[in-house]
């Protein structure tokens, strides 16, 4: 007879889940439940919508609780100019050419509404066609910014290639299999090219050893720097920039455009890098890692030391 556990019982382990694993099970269980649906309703794949709500949720500075869905369509835009009164009826809103609508029937548009807020981003996507170029060019004219439709498009690429939202593991960039050493090294001066802070923290470790992807992401640069030598940028699902330089090369399967995860090799530790293409040993050799955050507006590096310590330990840990 097999066994079962009493509800009681069953109840009682269920409250001893931390809560923060429940709510984050949940609430990415609720955004792809809304992103499919509209898929559903619109003929525009899930992993758009996805993408969108992703990079305004990683450029909103808010201490307010995470919401469901993070899209935020500027009033002027949803209920059109002139409608001052904000006035939600749709019938109103089409009159002053506003662009919400409503996505769950109820006779409204609604900015605060979840299942509203996507149909009217689908809605303004479909003016410019359903294709992946046409959501490019829509994406440009609504953010009116190149590198925010590009990390947008990374991103839904990275979902559709996954099929997955909750997308968090991590690894650490260099092979802990191997010697290492590392400090926090951010904001130290550097003289090479002029007066300068550096932006990253230095892995020292031998030559040859392997470089990985510590995140999922895209491909986004690669090649020879004058500073960097050979390196590699990509960009995460959560508008970071990850460079990695000094690299004695790359990985032969990879390139430019290509959806990595964590663990990835994307090549190996050199000492590459303060002159034209092909300049080495000018320095010991190791891995620059590098962070920087895109908020919309701007983007700039921070200190990358904190996360590398998490990630080594969290790598060490998956090794044992």
């Amino acid at each position: 007879m097999p066994f079962r556990v009493p509800l009681a019982l069953f109840t009682v382990l269920l409250l001893l889940l931390p809560a923060k694993i429940l709510a984050e099970e949940t609430i990415y269980d609720q955004r792809m439940a809304l992103f499919q649906k509209t898929e559903a309703l619109t003929q525009i794949p899930w992993y758009y919508f996805a993408a969108i709500d992703n990079y305004e949720r990683n450029v909103q500075n808010s201490d307010d609780p995470e919401q469901v869905i993070s899209i935020n369509i500027q009033p002027e835009i949803w209920y059109g100019p002139g409608n001052s009164t904000f006035l939600k009826d749709v019938t109103v809103i089409d009159t002053f050419s506003g662009k919400g609508k409503d996505g769950n029937g109820d006779g409204v548009a609604d900015p605060s509404n979840e299942e509203d807020v996507l149909y009217t981003m689908a809605m303004i996507l479909l003016e410019y066609g359903p294709d992946r170029d046409d959501i490019k060019i829509a994406l440009w004219h609504h953010y009116k910014r190149d590198l925010t439709v590009q990390t947008i498009m990374n991103t839904s690429k990275v979902f559709e290639t996954f099929q997955e939202i909750n997308l968090t593991d991590r690894d650490f960039p260099v092979s802990t299999d191997y010697n290492y050493s590392f400090r926090s090294t951010w904001g130290d001066r550097r003289g090479f090219g002029g007066l300068r802070q550096h932006e990253g923290t230095d892995i020292f470790a031998d030559h040859g050893v392997p470089v990985k992807s510590t995140t999922y992401g895209v491909i986004e640069m690669m090649g020879w720097n004058l500073y960097g030598g050979w390196r590699v940028g990509i960009r995460d699902i959560f508008n970071i920039y990850h460079y990695y330089a000094h690299m004695t090369g790359f990985s032969e399967d990879i390139k430019v455009g290509q959806v990595v995860k964590p663990g990835d090799v994307l090549g190996s530790v050199g000492s590459t890098g303060y002159g034209p293409p092909g300049t080495s040993g000018k320095f010991p050799s190791h891995l620059h890692y590098g962070m920087y955050k895109d908020n919309g507006y701007s983007e700039w590096s921070f200190d990358p030391f904190p996360y590398l310590k998490k990630w080594e330990r969290i790598a060490k840990q998956k090794d044992q």
